[in-house]
Order: C-alpha cells, then sequence, then structure tokens
C-alpha cells in the first residue's frame, strides 16, 4: 500500500508536469511595454503585478516586461509602441492585439479576456486593434531612433 507521502508526492509532479505541458503548449505571451518613470506602469506593478502570476491568464500567456529605455527585443514582430504601459499580446513573435494603458484593476482584467478571446488558440484571430482607449497612458515623447 502507498502511504500519503506517497500519493502526495505523486500528485504534486503529476500537477507540475501538467502545467509544464501547458506553458510549452501556449505559445502565447503577454508583453508589457514600460519606460522608466512610467506611473501608470507602477500602478500595474502595485494592483496587477503581484497576483498576475496567481491567475489563469498567466497559464494562458504569462506577461514579460520590455522596458523601453534599456533595449527592444527584435524576436517579435509589432506595431509601434507610442504610450506606456502597452500589453501586447504576442503568439509565434507576432502581435495578435494590445491594451494601450492602464485604467485600473477591473478594466484590465476585462480588456485582457477580450484580447485573449482574439488569440487563435481560443478564437478565430482578427487584425491587430486596440482593445482600449488610452485611459491610463503615458505618451512616449519622439526621439532619436535607438
Amino acid at each position: 500500500m502507498l502511504s500519503r507521502l506517497t500519493i502526495r508526492f505523486g500528485i504534486a509532479a503529476l500537477v507540475g508536469v501538467a502545467v509544464l505541458i501547458a506553458n510549452a503548449t501556449n505559445a502565447a505571451e503577454l508583453v508589457m511595454f514600460r519606460r522608466d518613470g512610467c506611473s501608470w506602469c507602477a500602478k500595474w506593478d502595485r494592483e496587477i503585478g503581484p497576483i498576475y502570476p496567481k491567475t489563469e491568464f498567466n497559464l494562458r500567456a504569462p506577461v514579460r516586461q520590455v522596458n523601453l529605455d534599456h533595449g527592444r527585443d527584435p524576436s517579435i514582430a509589432h506595431a509601434p509602441i507610442h504610450y506606456t504601459p502597452t500589453f501586447v499580446l504576442i503568439e509565434d513573435g507576432k502581435e495578435v492585439g494590445r491594451i494601450e494603458g492602464y485604467p485600473g484593476d477591473e478594466f484590465f482584467w476585462a480588456r485582457l479576456e477580450k484580447l485573449l478571446e482574439r488569440s487563435r488558440r481560443s478564437a478565430p484571430a482578427e487584425t491587430t486593434k486596440d482593445v482600449s482607449p488610452l485611459a491610463g497612458a503615458t505618451a512616449i515623447a519622439p526621439g532619436p531612433a535607438r
């Protein structure tokens, strides 16, 4: 007969493997574009940042942050970023859609759900369009090309 400890360890191992498989088969990720000193980015960090990894959204699209003041990520294709924060849903290296700005936690979750519905993994892909108005966004001042 198996001990309770052995059964618990086995269940924990199976859950771990399931999470790894789910993450491996999910090529979608949510990229948060930000800049140094962005007050709306800091607000997102306080309100959403600590809980996002604990949500089902993280399983569907883990978040990765890209600071535009410290370089760009050439591995993803996306339209220009004009406001921070901008959340871009990426699948197979290409933009599926975006949320520009952060108007608060309730609006963020609703807009993220709509954005994920566009994902080809849960609905037919659409052309890239903004999901939200620019409430809670900081405009990026034009500057020298980097």
